[in-house]
């Protein structure tokens, strides 16, 4: 079966529930689809850089995943790469080696812890002990 492209915005919020696995070039999420076969995905935002680079970097990934997934890919999974940061720079054969542990690390459901939810400053809570002067407390 011919790997596919994931197209719909649901589907990449979905892979966003699954498995983490965290590389310095790039975050591989990984979750199963129902049947629907193989499929990758790519995101790469606009904190990496100009579209030149965000270019140059998704090709990168798409190269990788094609030549990786039919192999090392889980079966009926969604398998989406986030570009980081310092994924421009590293040597296509390191990001290969690091995609190819990364995907051995979720077939075996080892995926890194789930990440911090981040609050925004309204609607954080106060530790406790602190800010009580706002409540009208003592």
């Amino acid at each position: 079966m011919a790997l596919r492209v994931i197209q719909r915005r649901a589907d990449f919020l979905s892979a966003n529930r699954g498995l983490r696995v965290a590389r310095p070039g790039f975050v591989l999420l990984a979750r199963p689809n129902n049947g629907l076969g193989k499929r990758f995905g790519i995101t790469v935002t606009k904190k990496i850089g100009n579209a030149v680079v965000r270019n140059r970097m998704k090709r990168r990934f798409r190269e990788l995943l094609r030549a990786a997934l039919p192999d090392l890919g889980l079966p009926d999974h969604d398998h989406v790469l986030i570009g980081r940061d310092g994924g421009i720079e590293r040597d296509f054969t390191a990001l290969a080696d690091e995609l190819a542990a990364a995907l051995a690390r979720a077939a075996a459901g080892r995926g890194d812890p789930p990440r911090r939810r981040k609050f925004t400053n309204d609607r954080r809570q106060p530790p406790s002990g602190e800010n009580q002067h706002k409540a009208g407390r003592p």
